[in-house]
């Protein structure tokens, strides 16, 4: 499938509350999210970028 055909990436689901065990866990649940957010914005961007070359 083209670049330009491909479906946005999806975000990654932030974790609950009660998901976190408040134990001081390394790394937390919270952390996980935050590196995936992160890897998601990126994969965005580039997204975003290949959509305006094909449209270009």
């Amino acid at each position: 499938m083209p670049p330009y055909r491909r479906p946005a990436p999806c975000a990654p689901e932030r974790p609950l509350p009660e998901d976190c065990c408040q134990s001081g866990c390394h790394p937390c649940v919270f952390d996980l999210y935050e590196e995936a957010l992160e890897r998601y914005e990126e994969r965005l961007r580039e997204w975003n970028a290949r959509q305006g070359e094909a449209s270009g």
